[in-house]
């Protein structure tokens, strides 16, 4: 039996071939008296290969004349030079079998279609050119986190989807329980015996790895039950959280600007044609931009320092830029598109708006946390060196209001052996927005879940 070959495999090909073996969806099809071109696509890259399909091949009548958009055929026959413009080669078929129909209200007929529509159809929707190309980018930068540790020497470690920590403080989780038919069963009925929650983020637990053997990363979903409708939030989301044992802030930063060059430039190599795609009708500059940042150095600034820019900066904001407040979007982005014209690197925040677990500075009055903020986006990276005495992590703990006794393993790491060490998180979609272009963070997952929706 003959293999199937990707269509990208066929358009690359510096040769023809005698024969070949493709098998995938029909995007358009025009016929005439005495042939037809169909056009397919096996979601193997962006272009379609045409197969030109004389009417006098067997079974004409009965397998080519009824294709119609978004049915799956196979097909066998030459690979030739392409008498046509746009691709270097095609298929003179000799022999199509259509192995599905697609009935007549298929929904991804050869026009334009808005993101709020193809939401609503999430199982059809990576067919579309634009969503083949964000899931081919998505899956390639996964691969390439991957790579980046593992030829780091870092570990791989699977953190926990179910928790009974709050990472991040602000008690915006989804808890798990169990139900009786239409009856939630609580209190007493805890399947874990105390209450559980999905993760926020796998960090607490990857510092116990990172305690034991030094360079560890993550890569999983987590969750928020944060009730924003906003572009850049969704409910359920993939993060990236290296630990690094022996590790300071300055070592920390290092590594998130060296992790962000090497995912930009991996996708302007590996994903050129899907990058084309983006720049030409979703974001125009995007190639510039990324290739902006793989090659320019990064600026770092001390949060103070970034709160006095941009309030001497003349600019008029949305919100307020105040010592001791977050920065917000336009903020960051004024910081990277305005002011540095680079990515940019903020850190030393105030201690009041972040987490319990971030290393107390000098000045009593910081944390030694950092931000990594890109054009375009705004954060990115966010992450800290983390809290490795013990007498300060408790005081800490009581700051946030925080039970000791809920967290006593975590302490344990800081009575047994504690080390300096930090780590950072990536937001996958986040970087996904920023290598794409694309503007929602809806539209960079496969089945977004967001409040008041979890189709699919």
């Amino acid at each position: 039996m003959m293999t199937r070959t990707p269509v990208a495999e066929i358009l690359k090909s510096e040769s023809a071939a005698e024969t070949a073996l493709v098998q995938g969806w029909v995007r358009t099809k025009r016929d005439s008296k005495a042939f037809s071109f169909i056009e397919i696509n096996d979601g193997s890259c962006l272009s379609n290969l045409q197969i030109v399909a004389d009417a006098t091949l067997d079974g004409y009548d009965e397998s080519v004349l009824p294709l119609t958009t978004g049915a799956s055929v196979s097909i066998e026959g030459k690979i030739i030079p392409s008498q046509g413009k746009g691709q270097q080669w095609e298929m003179q078929a000799t022999s199509v079998t259509m192995l599905g129909e697609a009935e007549s209200d298929f929904p991804l007929q050869k026009k334009g279609h808005s993101m709020e529509f193809l939401r609503s159809i999430a199982h059809l929707r990576p067919r579309s050119n634009l969503f083949g190309a964000v899931f081919r980018v998505r899956s390639r930068m996964a691969y390439s986190i991957h790579r980046f540790f593992q030829e780091r020497g870092f570990l791989y470690v699977h953190t926990p989807i179910i928790t009974g920590s709050d990472c991040e403080g602000a008690g915006e989780m989804f808890r798990v329980v169990t139900t009786a038919g239409e009856e939630i069963k609580l209190g007493d009925d805890e399947f874990f015996g105390d209450p559980t929650y999905l993760t926020v983020s796998g960090q607490l637990e990857g510092e116990t790895f990172a305690c034991a053997l030094s360079n560890i990363y993550t890569f999983g979903p987590t969750f928020r039950a944060e009730n924003s409708h906003t572009s850049r939030h969704a409910s359920e989301f993939w993060m990236i959280e290296p630990e690094i044992a022996f590790c300071d802030l300055n070592q920390d930063m290092d590594l998130a600007e060296e992790m962000l060059k090497f995912l930009v430039s991996d996708v302007l190599e590996s994903c050129a044609e899907d990058l084309q795609f983006f720049d030409r009708f979703i974001d125009k500059g995007l190639i510039e931009r990324l290739e902006w940042v793989r090659d320019r150095k990064f600026e770092r600034v001390s949060y103070t320092e970034a709160v006095e820019l941009l309030q001497k900066s003349g600019q008029t904001f949305e919100y307020p830029v105040e010592y001791g407040a977050n920065l917000q979007s336009e903020h960051e982005r004024y910081l990277t598109e305005t002011h540095f014209q680079c990515p940019t690197t903020v850190y030393n925040y105030p201690k009041e708006i972040k987490p319990f677990y971030m290393r107390r500075n000098d000045d009593g009055k910081t944390v030694a946390a950092m931000d990594l903020l890109v054009p375009g986006i705004g954060e990115i990276v966010g992450g800290s060196q983390r809290e490795e005495r013990l007498t300060i992590l408790r005081e800490n703990m009581k700051e946030h209001d925080l039970q000791e006794d809920d967290y006593w393993w975590y302490v344990d790491l800081r009575r047994y052996g504690s080390v300096p060490h930090a780590g950072f998180g990536l937001g996958f979609e986040r970087l996904l927005m920023f290598v794409t272009g694309v503007a929602n963070i809806r539209d960079v997952i496969p089945f977004p879940r967001t409040p008041g929706s979890a189709d699919f």
